[in-house]
């Protein structure tokens, strides 16, 4: 039987909660506090925003991921809060990448964000605002903005805010101070003006190696807040760069960059997860001398944090997702069992899921763990809704119906979804000879046991009723075969169906017409809610190796046999398997006529709390 969610849809579900960014924004767009700023068409310094007309975004967000590798379920939530914010409120949403680290950094990471958030259902593009308007493109690389960074870090120098440090990296940790202790200034913290204009210009042509000068902000190295106790802001890399070539020989930092890049393109709301919380004065300083300069138009960017996604069941740290994939834990990074959005694209989680499952968590400021039951039940809402049923055996036994017709054949009709006629149905071979689930039979049935056994009646689902007469066995004492009688009065849409009352139900496919399909049933890649965390029993101090609460049975391959129907499925379409869960066509591994199955998730939750998993 189809186990059908008593949650409500995903389409009614998913209305935009109110939370503290939403507050925020509504009180700067009742202010009117962005009304005025001005937008050329293309991200520009000062002169050249104050040159074009109004903005005609009522706000600017972005998502600006680092192209270093493959984005997970917490870009998911920040990618439905960026993109989806700019919706509602009339703005636009940037893709921005923060290539700002040649060494790390490739095009293939490039191609997969921008495949991801498209997959979201996302898009940065803006359709033109009015006649005499262009379209926007709102596609952006840190990297493009290098010259102009340059340029304010010049500025910069010129105004007594930024120097040249020749300090060794050892010793600038050594002065940095502590949480409790202030700082130390550098013994090159007051060279003159022009001495720190000569020595930066050469660092961008190339004449120091790696390491031999770093430009530092002025600001306090007494400060409170570390972040501000003269922050370097660019350093020397002889690398090339996936976009600029060998162009710089000096990149700059990320808490240098990212500031301006929100700066240049306008953004309004630069939402971040909280660990860049004590990064913020150091966004605001920089910006602010800036903008004293001229070179940024008012009002500035505003920095707001919020709690990234924690989920019981997975890890997230790239370093730990790194150890997985080149470790052979996972078959790569778009492993089913994987927490990356690639993986969950080609395990079948909908996108419309991850939108469902944004609203459901809500944005807050205070960390908290998510149970991965939650993302699961979004999946299964918007799968239930959406996907077709479809008929699978995946543990086989052979069922003989004695007294139907030898060689003869009809076709049962089957609803393709039990709620929803307009997607119509479909026909079901079915013939003397059927597969049926190995669990579906019990020659000593249990207390409670409604399926077949010896002279027990159930329906076989679309078809006739049966009693079953007995079972052979194997050599082993294993039952080999199942042997009943159907009642030919009783075919699931005639007037006799009525006349037979029975309580079990049994899904099937008939043996001269399945085909036989390679099938995948994933599961959770870890056996516990909290992978390397604290057990009862553990010493203080130590620290578990998370590699050792992978589940050992978190993937299994098993050949089914299949309805017909689905032999011509196409890669990435989802169907229900009745009782079985819900599963995808695999998008690398399967062939014309040879699909391979991926399940996505099952009927239920089969993960009892605290980690027991019942099969």
């Amino acid at each position: 039987m189809n186990h059908e969610p008593a949650s409500h849809s995903a389409a009614s579900a998913a209305i935009a909660s109110t939370h503290f960014i939403r507050n925020i924004i509504e009180a700067d767009l009742a202010a009117g506090k962005h009304a005025l700023r001005h937008w050329s068409g293309r991200p520009g310094p000062g002169a050249q925003q104050l040159a074009g007309p109004l903005d005609p975004a009522r706000i600017r967000t972005r998502f600006p991921p680092e192209p270093n590798g493959y984005l997970h379920f917490g870009h998911a939530k920040s990618i439905c809060l960026n993109f989806g914010l700019a919706e509602d409120y009339g703005g636009r949403c940037h893709l921005r990448f923060d290539d700002t680290n040649p060494e790390k950094e490739e095009q293939e990471y490039v191609d997969s964000i921008i495949d991801a958030v498209r997959w979201l259902g996302f898009s940065w593009e803006a359709p033109a605002a009015g006649a005499d308007a262009q379209a926007e493109c709102n596609l952006y690389y840190a990297s493009n903005y290098f010259g102009w960074m340059v340029e304010f870090a010049e500025y910069l120098i010129a105004s007594g805010h930024a120097y040249v440090d020749s300090q060794s990296a050892e010793e600038m940790r050594a002065r940095r101070g502590t949480l409790t202790e202030p700082g130390v200034d550098s013994p090159f913290r007051e060279r003159s003006v022009d001495e720190n204009m000569d020595l930066f210009r050469r660092m961008q042509r190339g004449e120091f190696p790696d390491g031999a000068h770093v430009l530092r902000a002025k600001i306090d190295m007494a400060s409170a807040n570390i972040n501000l106790r003269d922050p370097a802001i660019y350093r020397i890399r002889h690398a090339s760069h996936h976009n600029t070539g060998d162009r710089w020989c000096v990149y700059p930092m990320y808490t240098y960059a990212h500031p301006i890049e929100d700066a240049l393109e306008n953004i309004s709301h630069s939402i971040c997860t909280l660990e860049f919380a004590d990064q913020r004065p150091f966004y605001d300083w920089l910006l602010e001398r800036l903008a004293e300069g001229g070179l940024l138009q008012r009002p500035l960017p505003q920095q707001i944090e919020f709690s990234r996604l924690n989920l019981t069941y997975i890890v997230l740290s790239k370093r730990k997702l790194i150890q997985l994939v080149d470790e052979g834990h996972v078959t790569g990074w778009d492993d089913p069992r994987l927490p990356t959005l690639v993986g969950a694209r080609r395990r079948g989680y909908p996108p419309e899921g991850f939108r469902l499952f944004a609203e459901r968590v809500g944005v807050s400021r205070s960390d908290s763990l998510i149970d991965y039951s939650l993302l699961e039940d979004c999946m299964r809402e918007v799968l239930n809704e959406t996907t077709p049923r479809r008929m699978a055996v995946l543990d086989p036994l052979k069922l003989v119906i004695d007294n139907y017709p030898a060689g003869h054949g009809e076709s049962c009709l089957a609803a393709n979804h039990p709620l929803k006629p307009e997607m119509g149905r479909r026909e079901m071979p079915f013939g003397r000879e059927l597969w049926i689930e190995r669990d579906d039979f019990m020659e000593r049935p249990s207390k409670g046991y409604h399926r077949l056994y010896p002279g027990n009646l159930v329906r076989l689902r679309h078809a006739y009723v049966v009693r079953c007469t007995g079972c052979e066995h194997d050599p082993s004492g294993r039952v080999s075969v199942v042997h009943c009688e159907y009642l030919p009065d009783s075919k699931s849409g005639t007037p006799g169906a009525d006349a037979h009352k029975v309580k079990g139900n049994l899904h099937w496919v008939a043996a001269d017409h399945a085909y036989r399909a390679q099938v995948r049933l994933y599961d959770r890649l870890f056996s516990v809610p909290s992978p390397g965390g604290r057990r009862e029993g553990d010493a203080d101090g130590v620290e578990r190796d998370f590699r050792d609460d992978i589940n050992p049975d978190s993937v299994r391959v098993v050949d089914g046999w299949l309805e017909p129907a689905l032999k011509d499925a196409q890669p990435e379409a989802g169907f229900q398997f009745e009782r079985h869960g819900y599963f995808v066509v695999d998008r690398v591994d399967s062939r014309v006529g040879a699909p391979v199955f991926n399940r996505t998730v099952t009927l239920r939750d089969s993960w009892a709390a605290g980690g027991s998993h019942r099969r």
